[in-house]
C-alpha cells in the first residue's frame, strides 16, 4: 500500500479530531440527545402561531397559498385553524392527550375523531398529514440510536415500537449538536421506502425560546411540497388547558 500523501493524511486526522468528543464535552446516548430536543422544542409554556402555507407541485410552481392560525401548549395540547382562503375557513384539527385528535369540518359542522390508522392521510390537502401536526415529542412511541456523531449535528434513527400510532416505520432526525433543535427529519413508511422529508430553516431565537421561521415538508411519493412560514409567534400567553376543546375547535372566529 502507498504512503499517504502528508497533506491527505493531515486533514484526514483533522476530520477525525473533529468528529470526537472534545475535553469536557459530555457524551450522551439517543435518548439523552432525544430528551433534550424534546425540552427545547416544548419550552415555552404555551405558544400561538400564525403561520402561511404555500403549495408548490412538481415544478415548483405555486399552487395555493393558505393562512392558518395554531396554539400549542406543551407537549400534550395542539389545536389549528384555517383562516384563509374563505373556502377552507374554519377547517381545524385539535391534538390532545392520550393519542386523542379531533378534526373540525365547518361545511358539515361537525367535529370528527380521527382513528390512529387514519393520522397518515393528508391535512386538507397539504404534505403534512394528521399526524405531522400533533405535538412532535419523540420519546414515546420510539426506539432511537445514533447513527452519526458529527462536528455541526446528531444524526438519529428512530424505529417504531409496538402501539406506535404515527403511520411511519421509521425517522431519520438531523439534531443541531449545539442547540438541540431538530434541522431535518425523513419519514419511512413500512415497506421501508422513504415517504417524506421536513426541512426547518431560519431557526432564531425569540424571547428565548428556539424557532424555525420556515418548514418545508416535500411528499416524495406525489413529488409535491409543502412549505410553512410562521409570519408571527406569541409565547407564554396564559393558555388554559380547556381552550384545547371541541368547544373552542368548532367556533367559527379564528
Amino acid at each position: 500500500m502507498g504512503r499517504l500523501c502528508p497533506r491527505f493524511a493531515c486533514l484526514l486526522l483533522l476530520m477525525i479530531v473533529l468528529a470526537l468528543p472534545t475535553a469536557g464535552e459530555e457524551t450522551l446516548s439517543a435518548d439523552a440527545i432525544l430528551d433534550r430536543v424534546n425540552t427545547v422544542v416544548t419550552a415555552p409554556r404555551d405558544q400561538t402561531l400564525h403561520l402561511r402555507l404555500v403549495l408548490l407541485d412538481a415544478a415548483g410552481k405555486e399552487e395555493d397559498r393558505r393562512a392558518l392560525i395554531v396554539w400549542q401548549k406543551g407537549k400534550d395540547y395542539r389545536m389549528g385553524k384555517f383562516l384563509e382562503p374563505a373556502s377552507q375557513r374554519g377547517i381545524g384539527f385539535l391534538s390532545l392527550p392520550d393519542d386523542v385528535f379531533y378534526v373540525y369540518m365547518p361545511a358539515y359542522k361537525k367535529t370528527q375523531r380521527i382513528a390512529s390508522r387514519q393520522k397518515s392521510g393528508r391535512f386538507a390537502g397539504t404534505d403534512f398529514s394528521y399526524q405531522d401536526l400533533g405535538v412532535q415529542y419523540y420519546t414515546d412511541e420510539w426506539s432511537a440510536r445514533i447513527l452519526e456523531t458529527g462536528p455541526q449535528d446528531y444524526l438519529l434513527e428512530l424505529e417504531a415500537v409496538e402501539g406506535n400510532s404515527s403511520g411511519y416505520a421509521r425517522l431519520r432526525l438531523r439534531i443541531d449538536r449545539q442547540r438541540f433543535y431538530p434541522t431535518a427529519v425523513e419519514f419511512y413508511d413500512e415497506k421501508g421506502a422513504l415517504a417524506k422529508a421536513l426541512t426547518s430553516r431560519q431557526i432564531e431565537e425569540i424571547n428565548g425560546y428556539l424557532v424555525a421561521r420556515e418548514m418545508e415538508m416535500v411528499d416524495l411519493k406525489r413529488n409535491h411540497r409543502t412549505v410553512m412560514v410562521i409570519e408571527k409567534v406569541e409565547f407564554d400567553t396564559g393558555l388554559d388547558d380547556s381552550f384545547f376543546s371541541e368547544r373552542y375547535l368548532s367556533r367559527s372566529e379564528g
